[in-house]
């Protein structure tokens, strides 16, 4: 429960966290920052880590005059850690990946997510690598089921790095440009709140429309949607 709440608030408070980070780090901040976004991306295992929040957090935080960040390095190396980071998790999906997929249970991997990812692949196709990097946890599972899947490596990182670039560079600008107001500032936790609840919203939406398809297909009532009090979101 402690780690929870250091959890919770490690999340709503990323400008404080950060600003004592690069205190205490100075330079070394870029190092920590790469490899929390490459785990992010590159360890299916480590789905769970800030994505978009802690962009937002970066840019605001390079914003401020006495950052020991500079924005335009950290666009440029946080790229490098996401690309890289899909990288890994395209190649670890393409080894090892087909016998976890024909799994139904496992300690390391939630069967749920390689679905849901899976569902989005047959909707938007190759798209996905660059969609997904705007939705948490499809975002780290998404590399992974594209080397599942035997998707060409050169059609991959094609997609990969456009979506990578996109991703770390709007995330982290718009920090930088906003990151700063006063209102921004002062509310910044309603802020992060925000972004997560963007993120999440088209997977959300989705996962609704399938529990009401999957209802409608076996003949329940058209009032019996999945927005039922009782049922709880996977």
């Amino acid at each position: 429960m402690d780690f929870l709440k250091y959890l919770l608030d490690l999340v709503l408070h990323l400008d404080k966290h950060l600003n004592a980070l690069g205190g205490q780090l100075g330079g070394w901040l870029y190092v920590v920052l790469f490899l929390v976004i490459f785990c992010e991306t590159g360890l299916v295992v480590t789905p769970f880590l800030p994505g978009d929040s802690l962009l937002f957090a970066i840019g605001a935080l390079a914003a401020t005059p006495t950052s020991v960040l500079n924005v335009h390095i950290v666009v440029v190396s946080l790229s490098v850690a996401a690309i890289l980071g899909d990288t890994v998790n395209y190649w670890i999906g393409k080894k090892a990946g087909p016998a976890v997929f024909r799994s139904e249970t496992s300690r390391l991997f939630d069967r749920r997510h390689l679905d849901r990812t899976a569902r989005f692949y047959a909707k938007y196709g190759a798209k996905t690598i660059i969609i997904a990097r705007f939705v948490p946890i499809v975002r780290t599972f998404a590399p992974f089921v594209a080397g599942i899947g035997a998707m060409r490596y050169p059609k991959f990182l094609f997609y990969n790095v456009v979506g990578g670039v996109l991703w770390i560079a709007s995330m982290t600008y718009a920090g930088y440009a906003f990151g700063n107001i006063p209102f921004v500032k002062k509310n910044f936790s309603l802020v992060v709140l925000g972004i997560i609840a963007v993120s999440i919203l088209p997977a959300g939406l989705e996962i609704l429309r399938e529990r009401l398809s999957a209802r409608l297909a076996a003949g329940a009532p058209p009032d019996a949607t999945p927005l039922a009090a009782s049922e709880k979101l996977p």
